[in-house]
């Protein structure tokens, strides 16, 4: 599967969830989806989770 249809897949769920649950359920669609995707990179290795948090608490530098 190309990332165009899976665009369009994202874009009918969030469509879906805009209607029938209102600005609110769109919010909460939006936010699981951003936390399968971080996890389903940690998962794939393409993520460091360990390097991520150590970023955030300052204790290592992004660049």
């Amino acid at each position: 599967m190309n990332y165009t249809v899976i665009g369009i897949g994202a874009g009918a769920f969030l469509a879906f969830m805009a209607f029938a649950f209102g600005f609110w359920g769109f919010l909460v669609a939006i936010l699981f989806m951003a936390v399968g995707a971080v996890l389903g990179r940690a998962a794939e290795g393409k993520l460091d989770l360990r390097g991520v948090l150590d970023a955030l608490t300052g204790r290592r530098s992004s660049s």
